[in-house]
């Protein structure tokens, strides 16, 4: 008889025809590995920034010409470095060894990738901590992976997770950022690696709180864009046409980017040399024009809140140009970002200036969308973290302006590791 009553009770509650386990929720184990590796990447991401802001506000008291020998000796500094201590690569190696390397990441690369680049964005070159930030949370995370024994895809998706935190840090982003890690692994598939959705969401939050408690960080829009209040179904052609326009531009950062590589590798120097010369070049654009100097973090607010005439708006877009592919070529260590966030907004504000009934926000922030999906294939991420950055609650006209740059961009893609391959299986 009572063995009868438990085969019912039993019955009753394997309501799925499952067997009955014990642990009643879906998280397990591997959430907190998901939640260790968000941790660790928050702390090394916040003890980065803080390093990073302390050693930027040292070099900036030098200012007038002094910029120029600040900036060549930074970027001797920095390339040797990279020549004594080993290439750490940039951001077409990460993607290739999460792609083609079975998702693992050298932790060995992490000490020349951050003296070098804390040498290279705090004396001002035109790319910002995101690339740095990425290859050591991602690193950090396949470590953690093989602490864990994980094997084959889960150890690539905690390389991911890891790597998402550290996007996660830098953006105030999570969902952003999760999704950007994602999607920058391929030109055309963003979920190439979807069961590593999870495990980047998890790994994002986490970090994101302790990136916040380390350095105090608020909930809120990064740039002062001023308030955006929607006209009607034609705010999404005119999102559309933005974006056209900065398509074109993101064009002409590619071409531009290339033929500096080709004065760069023209003859085989080595990377201190390349590194001084191209640390030259940026003083003496920072020197004439100083607000092309860093990655623009804070600089897009000073274009926002400026009142700059047209003819300096268009240098500063040719030269802020000219500034992040001379950085990027020359050997200088960091990620394009944000510095294409910069080039949006001045394209943005010349559009502005050039039709004055357009809305400023709209302009500004459909030309940032636009000019980063069409060099980092990244639509989806965009729309997201640029709603997070600006306060643009509206995403729909984002995502046109996004998805107009990423079907407008080269065939071949910037980031040549993201195109198809032989797979490492």
């Amino acid at each position: 008889m009572k063995i009868n009553r438990r085969r019912r009770l039993i019955k009753t509650f394997n309501l799925l025809d499952q067997p009955i386990r014990f642990n009643p929720f879906v998280f397990s184990r591997t959430f907190f590995m998901w939640a260790f590796t968000g941790v660790v990447g928050g702390t090394i991401a916040g003890g980065y920034w803080i390093v990073l802001e302390h050693f930027t506000e040292f070099l900036a008291e030098f200012q007038g010409w002094m910029v120029i020998p600040i900036m060549a000796v930074c970027g001797l500094l920095a390339g040797l470095v990279i020549h004594f201590i080993g290439d750490p690569g940039e951001i077409h190696l990460i993607v290739n060894n999460i792609r083609f390397n079975k998702g693992k990441l050298e932790p060995k690369n992490n000490p020349s990738m951050i003296l070098s680049s804390l040498f290279c964005v705090a004396s001002g070159g035109s790319l910002g901590p995101e690339a740095p930030l990425v290859q050591v949370t991602g690193s950090t995370g396949t470590w953690l992976g093989k602490i864990f024994r994980l094997k084959g895809e889960e150890l690539r998706s905690l390389s991911i997770a890891g790597m998402a935190s550290g996007f996660t840090a830098l953006f105030g982003a999570p969902l952003g950022g999760s999704l950007f890690s994602l999607e920058i692994l391929h030109h055309k598939h963003a979920v190439e690696y979807y069961r590593a959705i999870i495990p980047a969401l998890v790994a994002s939050c986490f970090s994101y709180v302790m990136f916040a408690l380390i350095i105090h960080l608020g909930i809120g829009a990064t740039w002062d864009l001023k308030a955006y209040h929607y006209s009607g179904v034609y705010d999404f052609i005119c999102a559309f046409l933005f974006g056209v326009v900065a398509t074109i531009f993101g064009w002409i950062f590619i071409f531009v980017v290339k033929f500096f590589k080709k004065v760069f590798e023209y003859r085989s120097f080595p990377i201190y040399i390349k590194t001084l010369v191209g640390g030259i070049i940026l003083g003496v654009i920072a020197y004439n024009f100083p607000i092309t100097r860093y990655f623009g973090h804070h600089e897009i607010n000073e274009l926002i809140n400026g009142n700059f005439a047209l003819n300096f708006l268009i240098i500063i877009l040719i030269f802020k140009i000219i500034a992040i592919a001379v950085t990027v070529t020359s050997g200088w260590r960091g990620g394009f970002i944000i510095p294409l966030f910069f080039v949006g907004t001045t394209l943005g504000l010349i559009i502005h200036q050039l039709f004055p009934s357009v809305d400023t926000t709209l302009a500004i922030v459909s030309c940032m969308a636009a000019i980063n999906a069409c060099v980092t294939r990244t639509p989806m991420s965009t729309t997201i973290i640029l709603g997070t950055l600006t306060g643009f609650t509206y995403f729909v006209p984002i995502l046109f302006a996004s998805l107009t740059g990423y079907f407008l961009a080269p065939k071949i893609p910037f980031i040549g590791s993201q195109s198809e391959k032989l797979s490492e299986e």
